[in-house]
């Protein structure tokens, strides 16, 4: 672990420190910008999916940061990161349908890329302090 990771772990007091969190929060701002088009016959549909998985995913961040065990922030990590991935297909989906444009969905598409990291590099340091605590 750098120093800088050790500063920023120290410095967080609530899930709105969490970078990953930040980034999370201005991915739901993009795809409520990106979906906003869609049609109409959607709004139930897709639209409201692919809403839900990107609201699920700073949402289930925050949930697992006010846990008090790591092994249950770590177990809401891994549900963000499922939506991370369903909301991925559906940016997919809705390219292949012609709701949006590959240029449109890839600012979305590379802020999710982005977070899916941030969520593994958390993932990996929760199980190294799971170790240290545990050994």
């Amino acid at each position: 672990m750098s120093s800088g990771e050790s500063q920023e772990q120290k410095s967080v007091v609530s899930y709105r420190d969490l970078v990953v969190w930040q980034k999370a929060m201005a991915l739901v701002s993009a795809v409520y910008r990106l979906t906003s088009p869609f049609p109409d016959t959607e709004r139930f549909g897709l639209t409201s999916q692919i809403q839900r998985a990107a609201v699920s995913i700073p949402s289930n961040i925050a949930e697992g940061q006010g846990r008090l065990a790591t092994k249950e922030f770590r177990q809401f990590l891994g549900v963000a990161r499922g939506s991370l991935k369903e909301l991925e297909t559906q940016l997919l989906i809705s390219i292949e349908l012609g709701y949006t444009s590959h240029e449109q969905a890839g600012v979305c598409l590379e802020l999710a890329n982005e977070i899916g990291r941030m969520i593994n590099a958390l993932i990996r340091a929760l199980d190294r302090k799971r170790a240290v605590d545990s050994g």
